[in-house]
């Protein structure tokens, strides 16, 4: 009947318009705010790939008998899927969640019909992150490792002159540093520099080995 027809038709629809926005949000988010920040691209294909077929597995769950219950255990189940390879770091792991969880929440809504809170959903998420990768409003610190041959510069009263130091070898904006052990015999020691990590660094934090003068480790 034409009733039934147009039932049809509507849910066609929701369910075509759910599968575009879960697609462009999840093109968004690893195309635009993922990709720029660390040029890694062996997980976009893990990316794009689990959203799209997490999106029509959430969708057909949700028509069948099975309910939407399977599919949230489906999605529990993806979200603590490791491959057996070298492990996905925490940042790619976030991002792995993000890319499953919005699925779920795509094809519940628009099984539902609630287009305003899909793209209210959608826009909260990708705004986030992208806020959050951008470093608005945060101010990063990361630090480095230095073994340091200007052992005379180490004591209290010298603190100025070796920031000084530091930042003109290092060319960093060195903020403080912590001492660790000294070698008297090699006239050097371990430092551990602070430093405000630039804008738009991609990993955060990281630790590096620098080097001042010779080192027979």
């Amino acid at each position: 009947t034409s009733c039934e027809v147009g039932a049809v038709d509507s849910e066609f629809v929701r369910f075509a318009l759910g599968a575009a926005i879960n697609l462009v949000v999840a093109i968004l988010i690893v195309r635009f705010i993922y990709y720029p920040h660390t040029h890694e691209k062996k997980y976009v294909l893990t990316f794009l790939a689990f959203n799209t077929i997490i999106y029509f597995v959430i969708a057909l769950l949700a028509t069948t008998e099975l309910g939407v219950g399977v599919g949230f255990g489906l999605f529990a189940i993806f979200s603590v899927l490791r491959y057996r390879t070298d492990p996905l770091p925490i940042r790619e792991m976030t991002y792995l969640f993000i890319i499953i969880a919005l699925p779920v929440v795509n094809s519940t809504l628009s099984a539902d019909g609630a287009v305003w809170p899909l793209v209210l959903a959608n826009a909260t998420v990708t705004a986030l992150m992208c806020v959050l990768e951008r470093g608005w409003g945060f101010q990063f610190e990361a630090s480095s490792r230095i073994n340091y041959d200007r052992i005379d510069l180490i004591q209290p009263s010298q603190r100025d002159e070796l920031l000084a130091d530091l930042r003109l070898r290092t060319g960093l904006p060195v903020k403080r540093v912590e001492i660790g052990r000294l070698d008297f015999l090699r006239d050097s020691a371990q430092l551990r520099v602070y430093y405000d990590a630039p804008r738009g660094l991609a990993t955060v934090g990281a630790m590096s080995d620098v080097t001042n003068g010779d080192d027979d480790e």
